[in-house]
């Protein structure tokens, strides 16, 4: 029996483990990383913390199975940020700026995302300035779980005015974009400096 409820700071952890588990291509990462909780600082907690009324997790006899987060205005988002998250990180994580890139370790590529966020394009925020991040445990994928998730947070999104919303994907993440593709998304080009392994969905 699958369970979608609003996130509880007992379920952080399970952020932590379920970030990590997805964060390699949507597969699991926890070969690449010595920090196992650096993906879920970037992509999961923050969310958690700042905009908890837009937080869902999946949850089913075993417990936590899969999350998804977000935010109404991706903008102020990125400006909240910089004021109330990554300052705190950039004290525990050094910038690995002065090292070639070439020889970053998983970790390192991490933390010079916390130095130095990368936005999405403007283009495309203006557009559909909402946007979440959903990842599901192996075990409840395929089952419906993803859709159900998906479906909670746009209902909730949609009663606190949300109007268009966007995903970014690793570009290697095929699962990822049929999923995004039946749930209504379309894929987007924008011409931009942001990174070639993301693609941009959009749904309005």
């Amino acid at each position: 029996m699958l369970e979608i409820r609003p996130f509880k700071h007992a379920d952080l952890e399970a952020l932590y483990t379920i970030s990590l588990a997805t964060g390699h291509e949507g597969g699991d990462a926890s070969h690449l990383y010595e920090d196992g909780r650096l993906i879920g600082l970037i992509y999961s907690a923050p969310y958690a913390a700042l905009e908890p009324q837009l937080a869902l997790v999946a949850k089913d006899d075993e417990g936590v199975a899969g999350f998804a987060v977000g935010t109404l205005d991706t903008k102020k988002w990125h400006d909240r940020l910089e004021l109330e998250w990554w300052p705190k990180l950039r004290c525990e994580y050094a910038d690995p700026s002065a090292i070639p890139p070439t020889k970053w370790s998983a970790d390192q590529r991490r933390a010079f995302a916390i130095h130095h966020p990368e936005r999405p394009p403007r283009q495309l925020v203006e557009a559909y300035p909402a946007h979440l991040h959903l990842n599901l445990s192996s075990r409840v994928q395929g089952r419906g779980a993803g859709a159900l998730l998906f479906s909670e947070w746009m209902f909730r999104a949609s009663q606190q005015g949300a109007k268009a919303t966007h995903v970014g994907i690793n570009r290697a993440n095929a699962r990822a974009v049929r999923f995004w593709s039946k749930q209504g998304f379309d894929r987007l080009q924008f011409q931009s400096g942001a990174s070639s392994r993301t693609i941009w969905m959009g749904r309005p």
